[in-house]
């Protein structure tokens, strides 16, 4: 296996024209790379471009705005991507259908939502983002839905296999008292994977944070709109400010989600 990977790796390498002297800097690379870590530890208090609109607060309140947007468009996505992923993820268990009936028209059924799945996460957020900007425009719903569907995909695949693997003890026991088939499931086949949808969930939040601040390159007014505004403006004290802004939010968000998987799961 990882001699085969190392063949891939070495083809891939020489259809890409991929060398070692293409990691050198490109003239005057060097001074920009020294210039911007430079400002590493000494960020930017106030605003140092010359091209600040006019309606612009004082820096750290526009960055603190901006991590907030990050947050709530992430929170936005996922919000719309569980109200996809748990029905798609129903659909596409072999538990769900296994429960019911079985047939031709469960194949297809199941078949079809998997297709529907994949198919959600096949198209990266980023490209989705082009298509809902070229479609309804910058607004914040093009950003929202742009997270959701390819999250909503990734959740509802993940959450059928869950099902999928959960134990059966609970549910074959409940079976032999004669509990329904949708008894079956909900009390005794899905409690016994919710423990890891939910943490599981929390990391794709982390994610879709990292995601939607990505968005910002495309104008949405997240932390990355003003990690672009600032690059292109060579401030890069204002570049450090946002990006230590997006480690901290990033931080903060893994602590408490860490803390809310471990409870979730002990």
């Amino acid at each position: 296996m990882l001699a085969a990977l190392a063949a891939a790796a070495a083809v891939s390498a020489f259809a890409l024209g991929l060398s070692p002297g293409q990691l050198l800097p490109a003239p005057g690379g060097v001074e920009l790379l020294r210039a911007f870590a430079a400002r590493a530890f000494t960020p930017a208090l106030a605003w140092e471009s010359d091209l600040v609109p006019p309606d612009a607060g004082p820096l750290l309140v526009s960055v603190a705005a901006a991590a907030l947007r990050t947050v709530l468009f992430a929170l936005g996505g996922m919000s719309l991507a569980l109200a996809l992923a748990v029905p798609l993820g129903l659909l596409s268990s072999a538990s769900f259908w296994s429960q019911r009936q079985s047939g031709p028209l469960a194949a297809v059924a199941l078949g079809a939502a998997r297709a529907v799945i994949a198919g959600l996460r096949s198209v990266h957020e980023l490209l989705w983002a082009v298509v809902f900007l070229a479609a309804f425009g910058l607004t914040p719903l093009s950003a929202v839905v742009a997270l959701a569907l390819p999250y909503g995909g990734t959740l509802a695949k993940i959450f059928a296999e869950m099902l999928d693997e959960a134990p059966r003890d609970a549910g074959e026991a409940l079976r032999a008292l004669g509990a329904a088939p949708s008894q079956v499931l909900a009390l005794g086949i899905a409690p016994r994977a919710l423990a890891d949808m939910g943490a599981y969930t929390f990391y794709r939040f982390e994610c879709a944070l990292r995601s939607s601040a990505v968005l910002g390159f495309f104008g949405f007014e997240t932390l990355g709109y003003g990690l672009r505004q600032a690059f292109y403006n060579l401030a890069y004290g204002e570049l450090w400010t946002h990006l230590w802004a997006l480690v901290l939010l990033v931080v903060a968000i893994e602590r408490w989600s860490g803390a809310l998987r471990r409870r979730f799961v002990a």
